[in-house]
């Protein structure tokens, strides 16, 4: 006999369990159907029940269907996604768990008692397991190449005022390139690095602080001494040699949970000479001839003697400006945020700052202002939604409120004499029905102005009428490129979070790589409108493939089969799709494909090094009505403490819900897994003598991915490309590093191949972009482990410095 006759305890639970994998899939599969996708779901779901029939009947019979299951899917599988080993494991691994299980002696004996009955199952496990190996060893989502090695230039005129030792700006240069000279740490040595002091500066996370608080600075160094600001705004000097504090200046920062940011990305620093001038051409006060300009979030700006830690007294009031007052719209405090350091001339500290995104139609403006350097006197304002941006204040002009800011640090080229500010776009972002001629203008544009006096030399918009928050989320890099010929062109790079990178002639502003407007989905919501066309760059690392229902992902097949779902119910006909009440998929997402970290830049080898994102988002539009007034009853405007979840728009037609595209079911559990397959995250390097993408690794690991869920469990440590928050570094010595994965290490790439030579573990995430100096001949790598509360990671307050043994 080969069958059994009639089920025992072990094959009636699993037939229970495949029939309800079955009823799962087949009713799941055809609500799948219902939207056009692919019917693999409620075949499978089908087959499953047969099975469940087949086990509970105890015939041999479910062996060889079984069988056919897993053929079947593994064919289906890399028909659809290729061998693509993060894809294949949620399309499979149920399966081929319920077939393993089917094999084993407890259950396969219940069933039927020949052993050739279940070869055939065995086999197409086999195979199954064969094709995950073989996808684990390699990775089609991988580009290789090879960047030049040849250094063809100088490194950049601004670098020459840089001693090689020393950081001296955000992005060690005005120019924020992000390229250390010393080459002391190399692509052959960079594996012996290891820790050469912590420093803690018990700067935390507290009660009252809101959920958007970071640790994202970047030190400077200069002389040997590191100079940065912690959590709440402390402003910090350190011996670089031994990671002692020499002082701490303390702003007294008032914050509380209303506040969309606690963030400070750094300080800037200017020294001058006895011979030094204020804006007026009087001599400059005889103090602070090494000052810190730091900026606070409630909405202050402090000048700080470098050598004291004390305050200059003779700038603004006893060493601090308030940049809320006089003359500013809606005033309230956490309004206007500075959160990125200004840019500095011989004369002027020139500051812009960051606005409540979609808090409310009455919101601070974005006005750009230029201070003198000595005294904080104002000396020129650009305002982009006034008619005149540069109409100075008065008790019969205020600054426009809602006006687009700018909340990253701008770029400086003093021999132009010209800044480059990076804008956003007039709040509420994703809605624009109510936006003037004026708000338009200067929006999510790249604003070159006369540093002297404010005047525009000339403006390039990179996102009409922006409803997506895809402004210039860095500081734009500027690189003097060597033609064939021999020429020099001073060009500008400008990365945007729509994945563009828009480069062109620093003087004039005319597009040295093409981008070409082409058409975008139409359909605004009732109110609105969105431009008929959108400029895409042909440098770009934005996605070239629209998402379909097989980019979907999940961690089995029954999640995966939710987000197929879960896609295909919200708009989505491609990049710039308009908001809408139903919900649409944003991709790239808000945090975009590039963030405030920017491109790291080697001027010598004229190439670039970046960490871009995939991650999309929903963006989902909220009726005012009941529960959702136009304003809030009381009048009390409560800021949002963060930029997802509800956003308010208080005085707009909607309210916005913001959200990344995670699964719907694992979310509400506290599993926050993405609907998008990964990779979420990659390194690449550019060639920008030939503006190509050369090539492209996924980076960073599932490990702490689970870290601020409610499993907060460690995962494997094995690499699927991960989002970062923060930028990378570069350095003549061949060698790149980056800090801000959601996973917390450090790690060190090849610069020509991408390949990751080494990494160490931080002990809280590194949302920050890291830098390196040297003290005492000896070179340095500095990173900010603090952590970044949305973002999920594990806080912090460690300063950890690198380097090689003596």
């Amino acid at each position: 006999m080969n069958t059994v006759s009639r089920p025992r305890f072990w094959a009636a639970l699993t037939a229970v369990i495949f029939a309800l994998c079955g009823i799962y899939l087949t009713l799941g599969g055809v609500w799948l159907l219902s939207y056009g996708d692919t019917p693999y779901y409620a075949v499978c779901g089908i087959a499953l029940l047969a099975t469940a029939y087949l086990v509970w009947t105890g015939r041999p019979a479910a062996f060889w269907l079984y069988t056919l299951i897993i053929l079947g899917s593994l064919a289906w599988a890399i028909g659809e996604i290729g061998i693509d080993f993060w894809s294949l494991v949620p399309r499979g691994d149920v399966i081929v768990i319920l077939g393993i299980w089917l094999l084993l002696p407890f259950v396969s004996r219940q069933i039927t008692t020949s052993r050739l009955a279940t070869f055939p199952l065995a086999g197409s496990v086999l195979l199954a397991l064969i094709v995950v190996i073989v996808a684990f060893v390699q990775d089609p989502s991988d580009k290789e190449g090879n960047l030049p090695t040849d250094k063809i230039a100088a490194a950049g005129s601004d670098a020459s005022q840089v001693p090689d030792g020393d950081w001296q700006a955000y992005g060690r240069t005005q120019y924020g390139d992000r390229f250390s000279p010393l080459t002391q740490i190399t692509s052959d040595n960079v594996s012996k690095l290891k820790v050469a002091w912590t420093m803690r500066t018990g700067d935390l996370k507290g009660p009252n602080d809101p959920g958007e608080a970071t640790n994202e600075a970047t030190p400077l160094a200069i002389d040997g001494t590191l100079y940065f600001c912690s959590l709440h705004q402390k402003l910090w000097a350190v011996d670089g040699a031994t990671g002692k504090t020499k002082w701490v200046f303390d702003p007294h920062l008032y914050v509380n949970p209303g506040f969309q940011h606690l963030t400070c990305r750094g300080v800037t620093y200017h020294k001058s000479d006895a011979s030094a001038v204020t804006s007026d051409g009087t001599p400059a006060p005889d103090e602070c001839h090494e000052r810190l300009f730091l900026p606070v979030n409630d909405g202050r700006l402090f000048a700080v003697d470098a050598q004291t830690g004390k305050a200059c007294p003779s700038f603004g009031k006893n060493g601090e400006i308030d940049l809320r007052t006089p003359y500013m719209p809606y005033d309230h405090v956490g309004g206007y945020e500075p959160t990125s350091p200004p840019v500095v001339t011989d004369k002027l500290v020139i500051i812009s700052g960051a606005v409540t995104d979609n808090g409310s139609t009455k919101e601070p403006s974005g006005v750009t202002r230029a201070f003198d350097l000595f005294t904080g006197k104002l000396v020129w304002v650009f305002d982009t939604s006034n008619p005149d941006p540069n109409q100075m204040p008065s008790d019969d002009h205020k600054y426009v409120a809602n006006s687009p800011n700018s909340w990253i640090t701008a770029s400086y080229d003093a021999n132009l004499g010209l800044i480059y500010i990076p804008t956003g776009v007039q709040t509420p972002d994703q809605w624009g029905g109510n936006r003037t001629p004026d708000a338009e203008r200067y929006a999510s544009a790249i604003l070159a102005l006369h540093a002297d006096t404010g005047k525009l030399a000339w403006s390039y918009q990179t996102v009409h009428h922006d409803l997506w928050d895809m402004d210039l989320p860095s500081q734009m890099s500027l690189v003097d490129i060597t033609q064939k010929d021999g020429t020099v062109v001073p060009a500008i790079y400008a990365p945007a979070k729509t994945g563009n990178v828009f480069v062109l002639d620093r003087r004039d502003g005319k597009l040295i790589v093409g981008a070409p407007e082409l058409p975008v989905p139409q359909g605004a919501a009732k109110g609105d409108h969105v431009a008929p066309t959108q400029p895409f760059s042909d440098l770009t690392l934005r996605p070239k493939a629209l998402l379909t229902g097989k980019d979907m992902w999940g961690g089995t097949v029954f999640d995966q089969l939710i987000c197929r779902v879960a896609f295909h119910q919200l708009d989505y006909k491609g990049t710039f799709t308009p908001p809408s009440e139903r919900g649409s998929l944003i991709f790239p997402g808000n945090l975009g494909i590039f963030e405030w970290g920017g491109l790291a830049v080697d001027p010598q080898r004229q190439i670039a090094i970046s960490n871009p994102i995939a991650l999309p988002f929903v963006s989902k539009l909220v009726p005012r009505g009941p529960g959702n007034p136009l304003w809030p009853e009381d009048g009390n405007r409560k800021g949002s403490g963060g930029e997802t979840g509800l956003q308010h728009n208080y005085g707009a037609p909607y309210a916005v819900m913001l959200s990344p595209f995670l699964n719907p079911i694992t979310t509400k559990i506290g599993l926050p897994i993405p609907c998008k397959r990964p990779p979420w995250g990659y390194m690449a390097g550019i060639d920008l003598r030939t503006n190509k993408v050369i090539w492209q690794h996924r980076n960073g690991t599932l490990r702490d991915s689970l870290y601020n869920s409610s499993l907060p469990v460690q995962l494997p440590p094995l690499k699927i490309g991960v989002p970062s928050l923060g930028g990378p570094l570069t350095t003549a010595g061949n060698v790149a590093f980056l800090t801000s994965t959601l996973d917390f290490y450090i790690r060190a790439y090849d610069v020509t191949t991408g390949k990751t030579l080494w990494q160490d573990r931080l002990p809280a995430g590194g949302q920050s972009t890291p830098m390196s100096y040297s003290a005492n001949g000896k070179q340095y790598i500095v990173t900010y482990a603090g952590g970044h509360g949305s973002f999920g990671t594990k806080m912090g307050d460690y300063v950890i410095a690198y380097a090689l043994p003596n």
